[in-house]
């Protein structure tokens, strides 16, 4: 077992043309959390779903904060290299192409670190409550990189000042941003499930 290993769950692919996906969870969740998730959005895509290696409280996530809304920006470089290293591994083991991430607050903003330090582990990104992940992010090339970022109107963790730089922060990189704030909190709606899914159902018809 490597030291960038993650314990993680894998579903092969069971419909061509369907993108890979990597399952990002948030704060408390496992590899199994997002699945059902990623079948609803994509069904029959791979699905890629690994347990953050940082505990809080006992509590998996994919890096360390010092408290809510400020992160250990060192560990957030160094886990999102990690994660990298990790996506390659299993793209090389379960022979898989570059997944599309799908993350929830701590894993979408994993995801979005992930897309700044090494923009071709991922062919795009969906970010559900996400925040800046990193304060000095450095000039990635995301040229085209389609990125869909959901917020929550009522969300009391991501400031909307935050999420909107967020997107400005991947346009400016090149990305292809599509963000949305939605009449919501924190948690997921299904206002979420069905944009992401049409955001999929969007990408495939032009990979087609």
């Amino acid at each position: 077992m490597t030291e960038s290993a993650f314990i993680h769950r894998f579903e092969p692919a069971t419909r061509a043309g369907s993108p890979p996906l990597l399952l990002l969870h948030g704060t408390g969740g496992d590899e199994n959390d997002l699945l059902g998730l990623g079948k609803m959005i994509s069904p029959g895509s791979a699905l890629l779903s690994p347990r953050g290696r940082v505990l809080e409280h006992g509590m998996p996530r994919f890096f360390r904060r010092l408290a809510e809304g400020v992160f250990d920006e060192a560990d957030v470089r160094r886990r999102a290299h990690e994660l990298g290293d990790f996506v390659s591994e299993a793209r090389q083991r379960y022979g898989i192409g570059a997944p599309v991430a799908v993350g929830f607050s701590n894993g979408a903003n994993i995801a979005a670190a992930l897309l700044l330090l090494e923009p071709d582990v991922l062919a795009g990104a969906i970010l559900l409550r996400a925040m800046v992940p990193l304060s000095d992010a450095p000039t990635a090339d995301l040229a085209g990189k389609p990125i869909l970022l959901l917020s929550g109107q009522g969300d009391p963790i991501v400031p909307a000042g935050n999420s909107a730089r967020l997107a400005a922060l991947l346009s400016q990189a090149g990305a292809s941003v599509t963000h949305r704030v939605l009449p919501a909190g924190h948690q997921l709606s299904q206002a979420d499930v069905t944009l992401a899914r049409d955001w999929i159902g969007n990408l495939e018809a032009k990979a087609a």
